[in-house]
């Protein structure tokens, strides 16, 4: 049975609510399931818990549910890309859950893996550790870090079949492998939608299993979050 809806808004009728944990896939605005994410936000739905590595820039990515106060808390790595954001984090209107890149990916692998919880190095004797459970192990301190499971999990690949398999190209796959094992309800957008066999099974990232809706993604302009360019120069001239 086809997973393919004709719409992101379709694909997220009956699953997106207020107060929901959103996982999004992306690092800055590379590989976000951008056409899922504006129809989060043309869903109207409030006090959203998103987990995410960044909440993109202003008006872009994730950053258009932050602008349609849509969002009550983040749970994200790094932050410092959208001033909005930070504005409204340090005015006490958004709760904030900072966490190390690598131990939001682990928590994300391992809601996905059915593990409850983990022990990391990672953030002992800092913040991100304080009020956790603390354990040593060979003589090492290591701080209790708990897995994510959200509610709905919005992924982008560059090709799937009709069957939920996905694959990513090169630096867009990114947090959205461990974030579509993470969703109770996983919808991803593909750039490519092919039938079921085409696909090379060696070259699957994702299985099937963990995507329960599909939509095709519209072609856009990919966005870069940082563009750095500088002044193309001659060769210098050798010598003979």
């Amino acid at each position: 049975m086809s997973k393919v809806h004709s719409s992101a808004a379709q694909a997220l009728a009956g699953v997106v609510r207020d107060g929901m944990t959103l996982a999004v896939g992306g690092f800055g605005l590379s590989g976000i399931p951008a056409e899922l994410i504006e129809a989060v936000r043309d869903s109207g739905v409030k006090g959203l818990t998103v987990v995410s590595n960044n909440m993109g820039v202003d008006g872009k990515g994730l950053g258009v549910l932050i602008e349609a106060g849509q969002v009550a808390k983040v749970i994200a790595s790094y932050v410092g890309e959208n001033k909005l954001f930070a504005e409204q984090y340090l005015a006490g209107k958004l709760e904030v859950e900072f966490t190390p890149q690598g131990t939001l990916a682990e928590r994300l692998r391992a809601g996905g893996s059915g593990i409850p919880a983990f022990y990391t190095k990672t953030g002992v004797g800092t913040l991100v550790a304080e009020g956790k459970p603390h354990e040593v192990f060979d003589g090492e301190t290591f701080v209790l870090e708990r897995a994510i499971t959200a509610d709905v999990a919005l992924v982008h690949a560059h090709t799937a079949d009709t069957d939920g398999n996905l694959i990513y190209r090169y630096t867009a796959r990114n947090f959205n492998p461990v974030v579509a094992t993470a969703g109770k309800v996983t919808i991803a957008e593909a750039e490519n939608i092919v039938e079921p066999g085409v696909l090379d099974p060696n070259h699957i990232v994702t299985p099937g299993v963990y995507v329960q809706r599909l939509i095709q993604a519209a072609a856009r302009i990919k966005d870069i979050e940082q563009r750095t360019i500088r002044t193309r120069t001659e060769p210098a001239t050798v010598p003979a």
